[in-house]
């Protein structure tokens, strides 16, 4: 049977490219050359390399884990993540599937097939929004794809400025409920009193100053996605009813008697573990599992520091405006990369804002830039001196020399002494409060 090989590619709903072994594009489905404005008779030729990458040289040269290189040089047909670029340099992250093929004369061809992980997100999810291309971020937003299209409740975990809301409408706008609304809510920001009122509305006289009828927010987001921030912060007394909620979709305005029911996709984010809070009794077990069906962690600012060149020149686009330029010098990018960010994106913006109205000539400098003095050196330095110095047989004089260090080193950050010495803030709280360290 002889079947052409363009008939057969065209088929894919995806982008598709075979490549030889000289990294040369050999043929490619009409979805491939228009995602890369190229027509389809000019496409055979180029280097695979040059067209999605807009490079000089393959991509692993550049660092990436490259489908080409796996194939022809340990005979392996991988999935890797990248970042392409569209002809007008729009860049876009893409999952890429390895295929091995073969030519009549058995000679060895890549096949990739393209999966975009921001497809037809729409402007709500601008792809520019989500910058980065480093392997933590890369896998972050692979992860976010792939749960999106799932119907379980998610929760996203992360530190105080990752971007936790931005991951939210990510996954809203992959999801089956995209034509529907993307509402939020603050748990930490809504009086005990009133929470139950926002979540599922009111009627009139329900209670002192009701004077209408007032639709909750899980009736407004009917059809589309509640996104619940801050979700450890919600009263334990109310939890019980968010919880049956969840599990039926079923819920009565205050002081109304009339069942009423919507289809909401619940979105949930935390930047404390919920699982030491249901310890300490603050957070039911059961709700834990009702919105942790999937739990996502997004990667701190200090895990990327090769997306911070990118970021921050997209930040400072987005504070300028189109009121003049402005961009850093390479000593204020160097600064930047092994800053710590204990507040994460949330704090490089307020940092380049700061930054921005003491820029002179459209250049920010690293003295512009006012970061905090790193004390992690000194700190460590300290750190291992107590350490040498304390007796062999106080093992507490130890520790205590070690949690010091940390604090030190991470300016108080509780959370992420924690994480550094390997156990729960609940237990860091207990060893602070017996060695009497804040």
């Amino acid at each position: 049977m002889d079947i052409k090989i363009q008939s057969l590619i065209d088929t894919h709903e995806q982008a598709f490219v075979i490549i030889d072994r000289d990294y040369r594009i050999v043929s490619a489905n009409r979805r491939y050359c228009d995602a890369y404005g190229i027509a389809p008779e000019a496409i055979a030729g180029k280097f695979c390399y040059t067209v999605s990458h807009h490079s000089a040289r393959p991509c692993h040269e550049n660092g990436e884990h490259c489908p080409h290189q796996a194939l022809f040089t340990q005979g392996e047909a991988v999935e890797v993540l990248h970042t392409h670029f569209h002809a007008d340099e729009q860049p876009e992250r893409t999952r890429i599937r390895g295929h091995r093929l073969y030519g009549a004369n058995g000679e060895l061809y890549l096949g990739e097939q393209m999966f975009p992980l921001e497809a037809e997100a729409g402007s709500m999810c601008d792809a520019l929004q989500m910058v980065g291309r480093s392997p933590a971020f890369l896998t972050c937003v692979d992860n976010l794809a792939r749960v999106a299209e799932s119907e379980a409740s998610i929760l996203l975990f992360g530190e105080s400025g990752v971007g936790k809301e931005l991951a939210a409408r990510f996954i809203h706008a992959r999801s089956s409920h995209n034509n529907g609304s993307f509402i939020v809510i603050n748990c930490a920001a809504v009086p005990e009193s009133l929470f139950e009122s926002e979540l599922f509305g009111h009627e009139r006289g329900a209670f002192s100053g009701s004077s209408g009828q007032k639709k909750g927010l899980f009736e407004l987001a009917d059809g589309g996605t509640l996104f619940l921030d801050e979700v450890g912060e919600i009263p334990l007394n109310l939890q019980a009813k968010l919880l049956r909620v969840l599990e039926t979709g079923e819920f009565r305005r205050v002081g109304g008697t009339l069942t009423l029911t919507a289809n909401v996709r619940v979105v949930s984010a935390t930047n404390r573990r919920l699982l030491d809070e249901v310890d300490a009794k603050r957070f039911r077990l059961d709700l834990y599992y009702r919105v942790a069906g999937i739990d996502v962690t997004l990667p701190p600012l200090r895990e990327r520091a090769e997306d911070m060149p990118e970021l921050a020149a997209y930040l400072l686009k987005r504070l300028i405006g189109g009121q003049g330029s402005c961009r850093l010098d390479a000593d204020a990018i160097a600064a930047l990369r092994v800053y710590d960010f204990p507040g994460n994106v949330r704090e490089l913006r307020n940092l380049l804002q700061k930054a921005v109205l003491k820029c002179r000539d459209g250049v920010i400098t690293a003295a512009d830039l006012h970061l905090p003095v790193a004390a992690a050196p000194s700190a460590q330095t300290a750190s291992a001196v107590a350490l040498q110095a304390a007796s062999p047989q106080s093992l507490s004089a130890l520790e205590r020399a070690h949690i010091q260090g940390l604090l030190d080193t991470h300016q108080g950050h509780r959370a992420r002494v924690a994480t550094a010495l390997g156990i729960t803030e609940r237990t860091l709280y207990r060893k602070l409060s017996r060695y009497g360290l804040s």
